[in-house]
């Protein structure tokens, strides 16, 4: 990491643009161009405003990596790459093949969390020290802001680090915090984002700055909501269920509301804007994503979400793999992708019933999913061990293509479950640590 931090602080000027991430910067203060320093030690409004559009911007960046390495070790769907083999040898364990630790589907995802982790430590820097007009209220909530951004970056890399865990604290690129445990790293994130909770409650009722469209209310209350149904998801990746309850009464979940509401990164046409890596057209050949062919093999009748594959014209096969159904759960390249929203908190309170003994209560939410897409009411066993399979196929099913399933199943240690497609291939537990990346 100290590579990668580094090399975002002289990449700051990145953070200024949506779309044009110029490494150079000039030695002379250009009041057209400002240093990361000036920046740092005295922004104008603008300045912090491009922060946040910079911070927003790169969130985005290499989710579609991201999204692939989570997918094919989790047996969602098969990355078929007419370039690169390594997504159906390395990522699937075929033969003797490993995960590389100096490679793009560890190094990119990686590099991208940091460097927002990094623009959102400069946002902080930049807010205390400006000389700008602004109240403390709007110190407070631009901070709540920043640990919520940098607690959610955090997370994705853990997601793919587990027991290599991560580095919380890195503000200070030549004295970088150590690598914490995976344990340590979940309650360090949590309590980024209680930290932030605490700042946001005294951040009045608007941003300095504006958001974008992802956020349906861009008020401090509605990010706010945004942080806690966040820590509800850490909470139950730290088996806290009583945390995982009180976080979802402070966030947006709604059990009779909308699935879709949440918050989401949003995509456009624009010139230097992004597009949704996700989407590939219909029957597309060279470079796309198929189905795995347990989706709709373990799929049970009349659930509507087998939607989320579309079948193709003629079989896609690639490395001894194979399969008739395209991927479908973004609609086009321009489709948003949800950072979290009310169809994973709904399925949050059911599990955290589930561990709580309220099989009662937890029936009632995964009704409201089963009802939603065609199943019925449940009528299976009450018992913990059989809500928790009902569960997981809820989770399966309603977050396919999200980054969910692999985690999942490593979390209730279930990896072994995950479908072998070749013999030899494996389920990797966790990614590696990046070659770059030392407790020097």
């Amino acid at each position: 990491m100290q590579f990668y931090i580094k090399k975002t602080m002289l990449c700051g000027l990145a953070i200024l643009s949506l779309g044009l991430f110029s490494c150079e910067l000039s030695e002379i203060p250009d009041p057209n161009n400002p240093s990361l320093e000036l920046i740092e030690q005295d922004a104008t409004i603008g300045e912090l405003q491009n922060l946040v559009d910079g911070i927003e911007s790169w969130i985005r960046d290499r989710h579609a990596t991201y999204f692939d390495g989570v997918g094919m070790i989790g047996r969602e769907y098969y990355r078929f790459s007419g370039s690169d083999p390594r997504f159906t040898s390395d990522l699937l364990g075929k033969g003797s093949a490993i995960l590389d630790n100096n490679t793009f589907y560890t190094t990119r995802p990686f590099e991208s969390r940091y460097r927002v982790v990094k623009n959102a430590n400069i946002l902080i820097s930049a807010i205390q020290n400006t000389s700008a007009v602004v109240t403390p209220e709007q110190v407070s909530s631009t901070l709540g802001y920043a640990k919520t951004i940098k607690a959610h970056e955090l997370l994705m890399v853990l997601n793919q680090q587990y027991n290599n865990g991560v580095r919380v604290d890195v503000s200070d690129p030549d004295n970088l915090g150590a690598f914490l445990g995976y344990q340590e790293s979940l309650n360090a994130i949590k309590g980024l984002l209680d930290e932030a909770t605490e700042d946001l409650s005294k951040g009045g009722d608007e941003f300095l700055f504006l958001l974008t469209s992802g956020y349906a209310d861009p008020s401090v209350a509605g990010f706010t909501q945004f942080n806690r149904a966040l820590a509800a998801r850490v909470d139950a990746y730290r088996e806290d269920w009583g945390g995982v309850l009180s976080n979802l009464d402070e966030s947006f979940f709604d059990l009779n509301g909308d699935f879709g509401l949440g918050v989401y990164n949003v995509f456009s046409t624009a010139g230097g804007d992004q597009l949704n890596d996700m989407w590939f057209p219909p029957n597309a050949t060279g470079e796309l994503r198929v189905a795995h062919p347990s989706f709709l093999a373990d799929i049970r009748t009349g659930d509507t979400r087998a939607g989320k594959v579309r079948q193709r014209d003629e079989t896609a096969t690639s490395d001894g793999l194979s399969s008739d159904y395209d991927v479908n759960v973004y609609a086009s390249n321009t489709s948003s992708i949800a950072r979290i929203r009310n169809e994973e908190l709904i399925l949050l309170y059911a599990e955290a019933k589930i561990q709580d003994n309220k099989p009662n209560e937890a029936v009632t939410a995964l009704n409201v999913i089963r009802n939603a897409y065609g199943l019925g009411t449940y009528t299976g066993g009450t018992s913990k061990d059989e809500l928790l399979d009902e569960l997981l196929y809820q989770r399966r099913y309603s977050l396919y293509g999200e980054g969910h399933r692999w985690i999942d199943m490593r979390r209730y240690d279930r990896l072994d479950e995950l479908p072998i497609d070749r013999a030899g291939d494996d389920v990797w537990v966790e990614f590696p640590r990046p070659m770059t990346e030392n407790e020097g």
